[in-house]
């Protein structure tokens, strides 16, 4: 348990206290996780009006990630997470003081735009702040965070939903708040770790010189970015579709057990993310990325089967997790491992345009589809796209080394080095 443990030590102070952020900042992430039901339950959305809600706040926020990743390129990203979070909680606040209803939505996604301008600097920074070996500790360890404050927070907005979603919604503000306020006074330095292994030679600054340059000259990342996006498109189907299915099979008991569902999806991250971080320390993160869809396609496949079927739900999520798992903590590092440090905050940006573009045009087919066909069709379509990533991912994984040798010589160093210290200790 110690050894598990032990291995997020040694980061810099920095990475700490961005967790601690993340985790008090999800604590109150208590209305995304029952949009779905709001829409459906509260303001009579149909499923198809829910798929264009999501497409239209997709659209808007979408020049936010580009702009926000291209702040974080140029600015303090400690300073621009700051100021997107101090826009966020004053629109929260107002949410929980008016009358739930249209202008309720709309403040609530307008705080979603400035908390998706936020999110390429906050994975900039986590990259800025490790060394190239301790990134994938780093990002577990943010990962980590952000579930730990989710544990309960989906349990108690499925509490909250019936009759104090104005709570949720002041919670919300309040931790993020209290967050905002952390990083604000223990954050000092920024500066970006000094990263001088041989592995680190595809991260060098390349300043002016133009996003779709880089990606010319990294041919392979485009291939990435479509892996991601259609990933990206499959996994936001949890919080869409499932809590329709369950609202449509148990009624009003549905947004009871979506947010004990969701809550055991983050008990699960909390518990497995270190485990198989040190487990699978040495499989390459193109490895992790494939068995991370295969594990959400297999989630996907047992709740389909399963459907109506209380228990099958937390097996289903418990699969679902573990895919997630593999792909949330191998995606961070491996794009800032093969990204020029000077335009890593633009990247992200564009993957998130990207892969929210693509997920749009998904939940509006799926949205469609459900009104007119019903659940089974529906998760045949998700199932599909799904290996459609898992498919990219494969050919991700056959390419890679041949693209980025470096990366492979120095892990291979690493691991003959660990093997060689363990074989004398063995012998002493």
């Amino acid at each position: 348990m110690m050894k598990i443990i032990n291995q997020y030590r040694g980061l810099r102070r920095e990475i700490y206290i961005l967790f601690i952020g993340r985790i008090v900042t999800n604590l109150g992430s208590m209305v995304w996780p029952v949009m779905t039901l709001i829409l459906s339950q509260k303001l009579d959305f149909s499923a198809a009006e829910i798929s264009y809600f999501f497409i239209g706040s997709g659209v808007i926020m979408l020049p936010a990630s580009l702009v926000g990743g291209r702040l974080a390129d140029r600015f303090n990203k400690k300073w621009l997470i700051v100021l997107c979070d101090s826009v966020s909680i004053v629109c929260y606040l107002i949410c929980s003081v008016i009358p739930l209803g249209i202008a309720t939505i709309v403040l609530f996604v307008f705080a979603g735009v400035f908390q998706n301008m936020e999110y390429p600097a906050y994975d900039a920074l986590f990259a800025d702040l490790s060394a190239t070996k301790d990134r994938e500790r780093a990002f577990s360890l943010e990962y980590l965070g952000g579930n730990l404050g989710l544990v309960l927070s989906p349990t108690i907005a499925g509490l909250l939903f019936q009759d104090f979603l104005w709570l949720s919604f002041l919670i919300s503000g309040v931790c993020i708040a209290f967050s905002t306020v952390l990083i604000a006074l223990l954050i000092k330095d920024v500066t970006p770790v000094d990263d001088c292994d041989e592995e680190a030679s595809y991260q060098e600054k390349k300043e002016g010189v133009g996003v779709f340059r880089v990606l010319k000259e990294n041919p392979l990342l485009l291939l990435y970015i479509f892996c991601s996006a259609f990933y990206f498109a499959a996994y936001g189907q949890y919080n869409y579709i499932m809590p329709l299915d369950m609202a449509a099979v148990h009624g009003d008991h549905g947004a009871v057990i979506f947010g004990t569902v969701s809550s055991l999806n983050c008990i699960s991250v909390v518990i497995f993310t270190p485990v198989m971080t040190k487990i699978f320390a040495r499989m390459r993160d193109t490895g992790k990325i494939l068995a991370g869809r295969i594990f959400v396609f297999a989630g996907y496949l047992i709740f389909l089967l399963l459907l109506g079927f209380i228990p099958g739900y937390y097996v289903a999520m418990l699969v679902f997790t573990w895919g997630e798992i593999f792909a949330t903590v191998s995606e961070g590092p491996y794009v800032s491992t093969r990204v020029p440090a000077s335009h890593r905050g633009r990247i992200n940006g564009l993957m998130s345009v990207f892969g929210a573009f693509l997920a749009g045009g998904v939940d509006l087919t799926v949205g469609q589809l459900y009104d007119r066909a019903g659940s089974t069709p529906t998760w045949i379509l998700i199932l599909a796209v799904t290996l459609i990533s898992a498919l990219f991912a494969i050919i991700l994984k056959a390419r890679d080394r041949k693209a980025y040798p470096k990366l492979y010589k120095s892990k291979e160093t690493a691991i003959e080095k660990e093997n060689g210290s363990f074989a004398s200790d063995i012998k002493n």
